[in-house]
């Protein structure tokens, strides 16, 4: 929501300009003139007796008025006062009273008259009369007995004071008694009690009066009521009759409303036109009537209507004679209904229609003086010249009287005079000055010259020209100095000279000039008009809504006249902003930190400069979440239901969605909440279904937007009644867990579930497909039984049945349980392996009878190891493999096997107990492969023109090794490559020195081995050969020469050597030779040496480390790679093989910028590969075709080197991974 407005101060001169209008031939105080009132004490005049009385007179005229004043009709002679005395150059009267005069001895009516040589003006009647703060008259007060349910009043009875008092009712500890519909003050200061109940017994109901003149309160002795309930009325009766008589009070009956005030069933009222009109009903009856108001045959006036006391008081603010009729309360209860009638009636004290304005005119010219005024009744007017009536004061043959107005023809200079307009009726009068002064003047203007106007573009701009002379000068508006004389539409030409321009535009901006001219003379003023560019709000703030306890910021972005300096100003609600550090004001936005609830308003952006003023409105919603609900009632209670109402609590700006209810069962779970419903936000009540033997207590959660409340308090309780169980336990089961057993287990129902006391279950099991009796056993509340002596898996039928102290639940329904498994009996048989490939075999098995298999058949675990490596004679240790496939399945695939190496495997059924017997190990071959890549590749002895290259065996060679295939080409600067030079290298060589090489060259080598069936994988290298052969230059220094003087001497020498070197010299006296040098320990070359000595030590070892540790798992992939083999094709699933997987390495030449290890050797990288593709540990999981998921587990123990396996450690990068 959004509010914009724009006050513009052009505007605002509009009512400036009509006031001017009303006093526009003012004449100049320099200039005659009778006089005029222009100050007056009001005519009901209440003054403090303690204080001085001020009555006040203040005239203007030319010369100056004199000062005299009437008491009660007679002429105050001041000066025999010496207790009064006239404040200088005024008419205002000051009495005394602080210096012992009394107030009482001045009331009275007084009359001020100001007068001079043209005339008399005369003020108000002016009625004193101090103010009074009687004390209460001393009267008994006997305490009030009342029934309860019956209706009292309480009477204040104020004592008269002037003006009356403010009445109020407290206690004793001055605490205002609390009101409400059934208890209530009236008008006239008493107190209603509609019914009264007993916590209305108290002695200290006292009623008090505040005279506001006098600053006092008055304070009525206490009342005391004491309500008498049914119960203890008949136990005092009982007291005091003897049994045989018949006694008892009747109870507290509901009555149909009465009114207490006004009394009857008519009444009337007057009220004076303006005044506000109060209407009062109070009814009593029981239970407390509620009223309500209509006006008959009409509507009760909009916007002026309002509703005090409870709807008890009646309303109507500056009522008029429209507001005349009949009003009616009625009162109404659930018996009945009452009313009164109340006929108004509005009458009129005098008011002006037109009151008589100042005349001036000049010798000769002609006017009239208007007097009209209205009333109810219509007001008598009559006339005064000069404080005198105009019956009775001299004649004056240029004035004629008719009615309400007065005509002047061709009056003279002596026809000067006030006259005085009255217009009064029974009550009250109206009193008017006016004065016709006869002057004869030139015109004169008296706006100040070159005054300079500002505006507002498309806004009125108004240009005063306020004038006089007599007679009455014509104006006349020219644009500029010299222009031509303004006409038209476009402007507006007022009487009292002002030229307005309705719509101003900036090419308005310019000089005007009035000219005003009568018979004897003429004269011009100039003044300036600005028109100014308006100030806008270009971006206004808006709507917002933010949750309780964020941050919300309102921007006000304004462009306005540069000439103009605007202020902003922010209001919340039309009020200014709390007083709180969490409202940052700053340059163009508002910004309220941590916002609360009470922050919740509209926020408005005032920009003011001195001309305009523009300002825009938007809301801040603060929400949160709701407030938890209260007054939780339980009704409607049944066996098996409840109806659950409640009131919800205040939503904090953001409507409820819904209510959920909880409920706590105090007999089982107490403190323990459980979710039972939840209704939309627009329901207050529910109807719940209950289980018997629960002690129920509910709670209701609102929730909004933002989120859930807190819960309400708990409801009463509510204990239901026991019942037969409803149901049986679920989840029954029947798994054995010895060969000779059968244990049944359930799920117990839950303490509400049980419906009564006394819980158990009737457990029953018999043997499946076996003409067997039900055996039953009832045991307690527990959930699990167990049967011994059964056959081994054998199939049970079996029910578990709920009971209590009531009775049984319905029948149960029957489960399938086995009794207690044993370990397979027999190992499969006829076990076969078909070698697929260097890495992949194929192991087929005949299933095992399942009267054998003694269990739940799970599937068949393949053991299988490998036993050596045909190209390494030397044993290892044996690292066994474990694949598992579910089902009944007769074949599984092998995976993840060594190339040329010798395998063993058998075949083992499993069910739930364990594994059978192992089939006899069958043994199989796996074919050559291709070698892994070289175990490293190292570079040394560059030279001009060769280097040496030195390798190490592959770890894994996968067969037998027929070469090596070395690569090489040169790389430019520009990291392009040459042309590649192939070499093969007999299997029994190690290194090699290639020779012919081109000078300060960088080569990239890719190396690496070969069996019968294939390349494996690469390693590569980089190496530079040297630029030029330099014989190493050795420190050396000569020409030493020295200069001597007395205090010191000047060495110096040449040197030929290495930078940073450290000089010594050695010095002595003659005939003795002392030396002197530097600490080598201190010096920083020898501190850097030592350094990078010990790091190199700390490199060398760490490399000896790694290469002593070099280990890893085997390269099943890297030779898979390498080969292509065309064994090892996608293979489809029905045949229970697999696809290929790849992860092919990257055989690209080294790419811009790459660089090799400081010792020059690259280490292999390991292989990933593993067996998750094909089976799955002893803890795997079974599909339901029987095909095997998960990965192959067993432990796998270090293998010892063998052969020529290398002996180095895994990859740095591998090495580095195993810790990510």
């Amino acid at each position: 929501m959004m509010k914009k407005r724009s006050i513009s101060a052009s505007k605002a001169s509009l009512v400036l300009f009509l006031c001017q209008m009303i006093s526009a031939l003012d004449v100049p105080l320099d200039l005659s003139q009778p006089p005029t009132i222009t100050q007056q004490s009001p005519k009901d005049y209440i003054v403090d007796p303690r204080e001085n009385i001020v009555i006040q007179c203040e005239a203007k005229g030319k010369p100056p008025p004199s000062f005299s004043w009437t008491r009660n009709g007679t002429h105050f002679d001041i000066d025999k006062d010496a207790q009064v005395t006239m404040k200088p150059n005024s008419g205002t009267l000051v009495v005394n009273i602080m210096n012992g005069g009394k107030a009482e001895a001045y009331e009275g009516v007084y009359q001020c008259t100001a007068r001079n040589e043209r005339g008399a003006a005369i003020s108000n009647n002016i009625v004193i009369r101090p103010s009074r703060s009687p004390l209460w008259t001393k009267e008994k007060l006997e305490p009030n007995h009342v029934r309860e349910g019956d209706s009292l009043v309480l009477h204040c009875r104020p004592p008269v004071g002037l003006p009356p008092p403010i009445i109020f009712w407290m206690d004793n500890a001055f605490q205002r008694l609390p009101q409400s519909e059934r208890v209530s003050q009236g008008l006239n200061g008493d107190l209603y009690f509609s019914n009264v109940q007993p916590e209305d017994t108290r002695e200290d109901y006292i009623c008090y009066a505040r005279f506001n003149h006098t600053q006092t309160i008055q304070q009525k002795q206490p009342i005391s009521v004491k309500v008498f309930s049914m119960d203890s009325l008949n136990d005092t009766i009982a007291a005091n009759l003897s049994d045989t008589d018949i006694y008892g009070a009747k109870p507290v009956t509901e009555r149909q409303p009465i009114l207490l005030t006004p009394t009857g069933s008519t009444s009337t009222k007057v009220e004076l036109r303006g005044n506000v009109l109060l209407l009062e009903c109070i009814a009593a009856g029981l239970p407390t009537p509620v009223i309500r108001w209509i006006k008959e045959g009409g509507e009760l006036p909009a916007n002026r209507t309002f509703f005090e006391n409870f709807k008890k008081t009646l309303k109507i603010t500056d009522v008029s004679e429209a507001d005349s009729g009949n009003y009616k309360c009625i009162a109404r209860n659930i018996l009945g209904s009452a009313h009164h009638v109340i006929s108004v009636t509005v009458k009129a004290a005098p008011y002006w229609i037109t009151a008589p304005r100042n005349l001036v005119l000049s010798p000769g010219e002609d006017g009239t003086l208007i007097c009209r005024a209205n009333g109810n009744p219509k007001p008598n007017i009559s006339w005064l010249a000069n404080g005198v009536p105009i019956s009775i004061a001299p004649e004056d043959p240029s004035r004629k009287v008719d009615g309400d107005t007065i005509i002047f023809s061709h009056v003279q200079e002596r026809s000067s005079a006030v006259y005085q307009c009255n217009a009064s009726n029974e009550y009250g009068y109206l009193l008017a000055n006016a004065f016709v002064n006869v002057l004869a003047e030139p015109p004169r203007i008296l706006t100040p010259a070159n005054k300079l106007y500002q505006v507002i573009a498309d806004s009125p701009a108004l240009l005063d020209c306020a004038y006089f002379g007599s007679p009455k000068p014509e104006i006349e508006w020219f644009r500029g100095v010299k222009g031509s004389i303004l006409r038209g539409s476009e402007y507006i030409f007022h009487d009292n000279g002002t030229l307005e321009i309705p719509v101003a535009q900036k090419d308005s901006t310019g000089t005007y000039t009035c000219v005003a001219r009568n018979e004897l003379g003429k004269i011009q003023n100039e003044v300036q008009l600005e028109v100014k560019d308006p100030t806008m709000i270009i971006k206004q703030p808006e709507y917002k809504v933010i949750q309780r306890y964020g941050q919300v910021s309102f921007e006000c972005i304004i462009k306005h006249d540069t000439t103009l300096l605007p202020t902003i100003i922010w209001l919340k609600d039309n009020g200014e902003l709390p007083d709180d550090e969490r409202f940052l004001v700053g340059k163009d936005n508002l910004t309220i930190m941590n916002v609360t609830d009470k922050d919740d308003g509209t926020y408005t952006c005032i920009v003011n400069t001195t001309l305009d003023s523009v300002s825009a409105s938007a809301v801040l919603t603060v929400v949160a979440r709701p407030n938890p609900p209260f007054d939780l009632e339980l009704t409607g209670q049944l066996e098996r239901s409840v109806e659950l109402s409640w009131i919800p609590g205040d939503e904090n700006n953001s409507p409820i969605t819904s209510f959920v209810i909880e409920y706590e069962d105090g007999l089982h779970e107490p403190g323990v909440w459980h979710y039972q419903t939840e209704v939309p936000g627009t329901q207050t009540t529910v109807q719940l279904k209950l289980s018997p033997y629960v002690n129920y207590s509910f709670r209701v959660i609102a929730v909004n937007e933002i989120g859930r409340s807190q819960p309400s308090e708990p409801s009463e309780q509510y204990l239901t009644k026991s019942a037969n169980p409803d149901e049986n336990p679920s989840n029954v089961q029947g798994i054995g867990s010895e060969p000779d057993n059968l244990v049944i287990t359930w799920e117990s129902l839950k303490g509400f579930q049980s419906n009564g006391p006394g819980l158990q279950y009737k457990v029953s099991w018999r043997q499946k497909d076996v003409d067997d009796e039900w055996t039953s056993v009832i045991v307690a509340n527990v959930s699990k039984y167990i049967v011994s002596g059964t056959p081994t898996f054998v199939p049970y039928e079996i029910k578990v049945q709920a009971l209590n102290d009531l009775g049984y639940a319905p029948e149960p329904s029957e489960v399938i349980g086995h009794s207690g498994e044993d370990l397979p009996m027999v190992a499969p048989g006829n076990v076969q392996v078909h070698v697929i490939n260097s890495t992949l075999a194929k192991v087929h098995w005949d299933p095992v009878p399942l009267k054998t298999v003694r269990g739940h058949l799970q599937g068949y675990k393949v053991y299988y190891w490998k036993v050596q490596s045909l190209s390494r004679r030397s044993r290892r240790h044996v690292e066994k493999k474990i694949l598992t496939f579910r089902g009944n399945k007769t074949f599984g695939m092998l995976p993840g096997l060594e190339p040329y190496s010798s395998y063993k495997l058998n075949v083992r059924v499993v069910n739930g107990k364990g594994e059978g017997p192992a089939s006899p190990d069958k043994v199989f071959k796996t074919p050559e492969g291709v070698p892994s890549s070289p175990s490293f590749l190292k570079i040394t002895n560059p030279t001009l023109d060769s280097l040496t290259l030195e390798w190490g065996l592959p770890t894994h060679p996968n067969g037998i090794l027929t070469s090596y295939i070395l690569k090489f080409q040169p790389i430019n600067n520009t990291h392009e490559l040459g042309p590649l030079v192939e070499i093969r290298i007999p299997a029994n060589e190690s290194s090699l020195i290639l020779k012919n090489l081109n000078y300060s060259t960088r080569y990239k080598f890719y190396f690496n081995a070969q069996t019968s069936v294939g390349s494996g994988s690469q390693i590569t290298e980089e190496a530079v050969t040297i630029m030029d052969e330099v014989q190493p230059l050795y420190p050396r220094i000569r020409n030493v020469t020295t200069a001597a003087a007395e205090t010191y001497a000047n060495i110096s020498w040449e040197y030929e050597g290495p930078d940073h070197a450290n000089f010594y010299v050695e010095y002595g006296v003659a005939g003795t030779m002392a030396s002197r040098q530097v600490d080598i320990a201190t010096q920083g070359w020898f501190i850097g040496l030592m350094c990078a000595v010990a790091l190199l030590i700390l490199i060398l070892l760490i490399v000896c480390f790694i290469r002593r540790n070099k280990g890893g798992k085997y390269p099943v992939k890297e030779k898979e790679d390498a080969h292509a083999d065309p064994e090892i094709q996608p293979m489809k699933e029905d045949d229970g093989t697999f696809g290929e997987y790849s992860d092919a390495e990257d055989h690209k030449p080294l790419k811009k910028g790459s660089r090799t290890p400081s010792d020059r050797t690259v280490k292999k990288e390991d292989s990933d590969d593993s067996l998750v593709d094909y089976g799955e540990g002893v803890n795997g999981q079974f599909n339901e075709d029987g095909s095997f998921i998960g990965q192959y587990s067993g432990k796998k123990e270090k293998e010892p080197a063998e052969g020529n396996e290398s002996s180095e450690a895994p990859s740095p990068v591998n090495a580095m991974n195993s810790f990510v």
